[in-house]
């Protein structure tokens, strides 16, 4: 089986700039769960907006905790790459 890699190519003023989420991922721990807070963030206004308070609440505070780990993960990888 083989394995297929997503890479996005992106051209600005005759340069290539190429970028790859697996090894970006890979490199940064804390993306995934920042990206996560951002999604649940927009979900918990898409509620708020529709009356739902109490669901929008949890949401906010499920987004809260993972920006929390999001940063904290951050935080452990550039310890990690800065040798200290």
């Amino acid at each position: 089986m083989r394995k297929t890699r997503i890479v996005l190519r992106i051209r600005v003023c005759r340069e290539v700039y190429t970028f790859q989420p697996s090894e970006y991922f890979k490199d940064n721990w804390g993306s995934p769960f920042i990206t996560m807070f951002m999604l649940l963030l927009l979900l918990a206004a898409g509620y708020l907006s529709m009356g739902l308070e109490k669901v929008a609440n949890l949401l906010a505070e499920y987004a809260y905790y993972s920006l929390v780990i999001g940063v904290v993960l951050q935080l452990v990888c550039y310890m990690r790459c800065r040798g200290g």
